[in-house]
């Protein structure tokens, strides 16, 4: 039932925005609280992550290749805190060195916190000439907007790689809000 309910609200937003691959310099202010929500969202499944895997786990790696569980997570915040200072302006902000942030849960958090409340902070207060302002993405030319919905792909796909380290563990990842 929660899965139709979320397929549906997904298909409604869906009709309210304009078609994918439609030029869109500008989207509709209300978009921009859409986006804050995912920012949001994407905090708060960091920190449950954080809070969920043991800290003498931090340094573990699911495979040789892969980065560590902190380093994942630092990656995911990090690169917001980089994409947005980068395309959106802003004075990076102070974070936690990678000594504290990858050994303990405390310095994890603050960390992402600190990423995050750097990141909304400028979402908000961007302005709608900014928003339709395009700029170069890694090669690809796409209104500011956008690119805060590319960084919420990269967050959950870099954070959905770490479940193998709790499943390496015989353990859970914490929950998904849809399911």
């Amino acid at each position: 039932m929660r899965a139709t309910a979320v397929i549906t609200l997904v298909a409604s937003a869906t009709v309210a925005l304009p078609a994918v691959g439609a030029a869109q310099d500008q989207m509709p202010e209300n978009y921009r609280q859409v986006q804050l929500s995912a920012l949001q969202l994407q905090r708060s499944m960091l920190i449950a992550m954080a809070d969920s895997m043991p800290e003498n786990l931090y340094r573990d790696k699911a495979t040789p290749a892969q980065r560590d569980f902190a380093q994942q997570i630092h990656h995911a915040a990090g690169a917001m805190v980089f994409l947005v200072a980068r395309n959106m302006g802003g004075e990076r902000p102070t974070l936690p060195d990678t000594a504290a942030t990858f050994n303990s849960r405390a310095g994890l958090t603050s960390f992402v916190n600190g990423a995050y409340d750097f990141a909304e902070g400028v979402l908000r207060d961007q302005t709608a000439a900014s928003r339709a302002e395009s700029v170069d993405f890694f090669g690809n030319e796409m209104p500011r907007w956008q690119i805060w919905d590319e960084l919420h792909q990269h967050t959950i796909w870099t954070a959905g790689q770490v479940v193998a380290n709790f499943r390496k563990h015989g353990m859970a990842p914490p929950g998904f809000g849809f399911f």
